[in-house]
């Protein structure tokens, strides 16, 4: 299918094409720019639903502002595929998320017109504040700062600091409130509650729209008369929606709600607020999916649909037969199990039930079940809550956003030694999302907090017996790291066995090398092995399990009985697997040579699983050709006995 960008489109180079067009070119071109997004999306999949709901948000912002002196700002990024299209990246756009290819979320060194990048939620506002100050400081008054946030993002802590900020700040920004009532899952929050006893009050809207045409347009200056009748104003509002606007509580002037699908409307209105200085808020409410039926009825399906029909919306699947299933549902269909043998047993996510199959606890526990938003910080502590209590949470966050939730891990549960299953999803190299999804960073991070088990199963039969051992420990957190994707275990629904902690197995004897693994590269080394058997290489194979505490016994073993160990870990070798290992060696003093492979030491952009496991060397040809290199080379350093 060769696709074609439109006939207005095709010749918008840049914004000051954009600006060259009238009112009914405009809504064409939005027209046309949401059905390139489905287009290409449809062929090259990615983040379909939240772009096509800001289509006519993101023309208009660069139809009015001068863009990139003007600063624009797109919260997490999922939504700015038409912001790349409009500002030069049309064609690229063709290898969005792609290996080599552009990134699928805004990104500073790619382009001028990326303000600031961005992968997760809630950090636009800030980042804008910082920005608007910055002019001020130069000396630039008439710079535009604007930041666009959906409603899923603006219930992250960040974001609520930031608005505490802004509205002592006396700054030019305006923050864009994109109000579609889903971030990835529906929003089950107090402040999506509040938005839409502002959006259904056909009387409050009503007296906005008269109050901005006596206020709205009148600069800077506001006289006394006009502060009393916003002061009068505010106060109708209080009694009509029974509690004071929430964000002109925070000296944030709030405008809104406006139909996000109107271009014409939203030209106009930012036109207007371009005039007023000072922190503003504007509350947009948009679709999420707009202009593809299907994604406009499953909106959390079709948020990163996959492949599909651009006519139709129909998801195109293809017949791969019976595959092992990914970690996420075994983890999704286990706690179930246990939850039902244990009634201590709860389960927590910050906005992504479906995303870690925790939606499936939901729908036959929903007492037991909190999806508290997006708000990692607050999930982590809200579990050490529950624990010090007698209960017992597994907590389910994605490996690159438990980052955002450090401290709490060791302030709230570690010192605390407070029973926390904390379960990492999409550990390791994710895929086409990039350097701010990569969940590479865990184990480092993590191995150095005391009081904190840290494991990594090899497959699904082990994620899932890792998490029945970890329901039975009641003195020390407990981690469970896992990989994006599928396993490699069909028949894994087996009965549950206890793991000794810290406890790993020895899979394969060999000599001269050893391979020792954590986690699901384990399986990696098992293919290797029976590639290097053709060849007449025979490593040995040890499966850690356990990063804290490791099993010392088995690297006894190993280093008693090879010359060579090749660590083979999905994070970033330093402070992982790798060092643990040199740190060992070096504790008992044996001289062996130790090969770390893993993610080096600088970020991984986007790409398919394979190409960037490659990229790192620790893919089964990899470490194949690394096995090949030492035989050929008897790099192998001669072993001594330990002191």
């Amino acid at each position: 299918m060769i696709i074609k960008s439109g006939e207005i489109l095709s010749k918008i180079e840049s914004p000051a094409d954009l600006k060259k067009l009238n009112g009914d070119q405009l809504k064409e071109v939005c027209k046309e720019l949401r059905q390139y997004i489905i287009d290409i999306i449809s062929q090259n999949p990615g983040h379909l639903g939240a772009s096509l709901g800001v289509v006519e948000l993101t023309v208009a912002l660069h139809y009015v502002m001068n863009t990139p002196d003007d600063k624009l700002i797109w919260d997490v990024g999922h939504q700015a595929y038409g912001h790349k299209i409009l500002t030069g990246r049309r064609d690229a756009f063709r290898n969005n998320r792609k290996y080599k290819g552009i990134s699928g979320f805004p990104k500073m060194a790619e382009s001028e017109y990326d303000a600031f990048g961005v992968g997760h939620s809630s950090t636009s506002i800030s980042a804008a504040l910082g920005m608007a100050i910055a002019s001020k400081l130069q000396g630039n008054t008439e710079r535009q700062h604007v930041a666009v946030i959906g409603d899923g993002s603006m219930t992250g802590g960040m974001a609520l600091e930031a608005l505490n900020n802004a509205g002592v700040s006396d700054s030019n920004v305006l923050i864009i409130l994109n109000d579609n009532g889903i971030s990835i899952d529906k929003s089950s929050t107090a402040l999506k509650n509040y938005l839409t006893s502002i959006t259904t009050s056909k009387t409050y809207n009503r007296l906005k729209d008269y109050a901005w045409k006596i206020l709205g347009k009148r600069g800077e200056e506001v006289s006394e008369s006009q502060r009393l009748i916003s002061q009068i104003e505010n106060a109708i509002k209080g009694s009509i929606l029974e509690k004071s606007n929430f964000f002109e509580s925070l000296n944030i002037r709030y405008f809104g709600p406006v139909d996000g699908h109107n271009i014409n409307k939203l030209v106009k209105v930012l036109k207007d607020l371009k005039t007023i200085r000072g922190p503003k808020l504007l509350h947009i409410i948009t679709t999420k999916g707009k202009g593809l039926k299907p994604a406009e009825i499953n909106q959390t399906k079709y948020h990163a649909p996959g492949l599909f029909n651009p006519k139709t919306g129909e998801l195109i699947k293809k017949d791969l037969g019976i595959l092992p299933p990914k970690y996420q549902d075994v983890f999704g269909e286990t706690i179930i199990e246990l939850a039902r043998l244990n009634d201590k047993i709860v389960g927590i996510t910050p906005a992504m039930p479906s995303g870690c199959s925790l939606n499936k606890m939901m729908e036959v526990m929903p007492e037991r079940t909190f999806d508290v938003g997006i708000a990692e910080q607050h999930a982590v502590t809200f579990a050490a809550g529950l624990a010090s209590s007698g209960m017992t949470p597994f907590c389910n966050i994605y490996s690159s956003f438990m980052q955002r939730a450090y401290d709490q891990v060791i302030h709230d549960i570690a010192i605390q030694k407070l029973p926390v299953v904390l379960c990492m999803d999409r550990g390791g190299i994710v895929g086409e999302d990039g350097a701010t999804h990569h969940g590479v960073f865990d184990m480092s991070m993590f191995r150095s907090i005391p009081n904190l088990i840290l494991s990594a199963p090899m497959n699904e039969v082990e994620l899932r017996n890792l998490m029945y051992t970890a329901q039975l420990e009641n003195n020390s957190p407990f981690c469970i790291r896992y990989p994006r994707g599928r396993g490699v275990t069909k028949d894994w629904e087996k009965p549950f066995n206890i793991l000794p902690i810290g406890k790993g197995e020895k899979l394969s004897e060999g000599k001269e090398i050893a391979l020792v693994t954590i986690g699901h590269p384990g399986n990696f080394a098992q293919e290797a092995i029976w590639m290097l058997k053709e060849k007449n290489i025979f490593p040995s194979h040890y499966n850690m399990r356990f990063l804290k505490p490791i099993d010392e016994s088995l690297l006894h073993d190993a280093c008693k009985s090879h010359k060579t160990i090749i660590t083979i870990e999905d994070g970033t070798v330093i402070g992982g697997l790798g060092s643990s290992v040199i740190e060992f060696v070096n504790k008992f003093k044996y001289e062996v040579n130790v090969m770390p492979l893993g993610v080096p030491d600088r970020f991984i952009e986007q790409g398919s699983v394979d190409e960037l496991m490659q990229e790192c060397n620790f893919d089964t040809n990899s470490i194949v050709e690394t096995i090949e290199s030492l035989s050929q080379t008897n790099l192998q350093i001669p072993q001594k006995k330990a002191i």
